[in-house]
């Protein structure tokens, strides 16, 4: 029974090591040489077309890497390799190229898997890439360039043109001819006079008065000097 004590003792002791020995192995950085990493496209990128990933897939017990995308939200089942499995261990390079064109617009993550020999991987993913072909591609506006103001070079005055017209002879104004009115003449068949007779009988009556007074005034001139030559021949 003595002698198993010591037994048990550094079977404890190795048991122990072995434990720190994992966790370190566990707990320790990626090993010299290790590294799966996607430069480019970044998280909320914007891409069309056909877009280059670039990165890195090196480990020591390199076996294989591969890139996938899914559309977001992202489930397990959803991944699809891009181009294919690759079996070169690429360094600050182009791991694949992406035809996003083959795929709806929408929000996008990528993942790089580097697979090491025992099975096991190292994995890096990018998130929310924007796949936007459908949309307009933004162009840089240009620059204003200020338009140059011109001055406007003054135009020499307008010569005045005077026409000299020729003095004409001044025209002694001939009196016009005063217009004769041409008394109607009788057609042929005869025309029908009518003659206003009321100036006539007027002056027919005027005449008559005016005949008659004087008639009477001679007629008492008359008898006044019969009278007095009566009356003063007999004295």
């Amino acid at each position: 029974m003595k002698r198993t004590w010591p037994l048990i003792i550094v079977a404890l002791i190795l048991a122990g090591l072995s434990a720190v020995g994992w966790h370190s192995a566990l707990a320790a950085p990626p090993a010299q040489g290790e590294l799966a990493l996607i430069t480019s496209p970044q998280n909320n990128a914007i891409v069309r077309g056909l877009v280059p990933i670039l990165g890195s897939a090196v480990h020591p017990q390199f076996q294989f890497y591969k890139v996938e995308y899914a559309r977001e939200p992202v489930s397990d089942i959803n991944w699809v390799i891009i181009g294919a499995i690759r079996e070169e261990q690429i360094v600050d390079g182009q791991l694949e190229v992406w035809d996003t064109t083959q795929v709806p617009d929408g929000s996008y993550t990528l993942r790089l898997r580097v697979v090491r020999l025992d099975g096991n991987y190292s994995e890096y993913s990018v998130v929310q890439v924007v796949v936007a072909n459908a949309q307009p591609t933004e162009t840089p506006t240009p620059a204003e360039t200020p338009t140059p103001t011109l001055t406007p070079t003054p135009l020499p005055p307008t010569p005045t043109i005077v026409i000299e017209q020729p003095a004409l002879p001044t025209s002694v104004a001939t009196p016009l001819p005063t217009p004769v009115t041409p008394l109607p003449t009788p057609s042929e068949e005869g025309a029908n006079f009518n003659l206003d007779v009321m100036p006539l009988q007027t002056a027919c009556l005027y005449g008559a008065g005016i005949s008659l007074g004087l008639f009477l005034l001679f007629g008492f001139m008359a008898a006044l000097r019969n009278l007095i030559y009566a009356i003063f021949g007999r004295r």
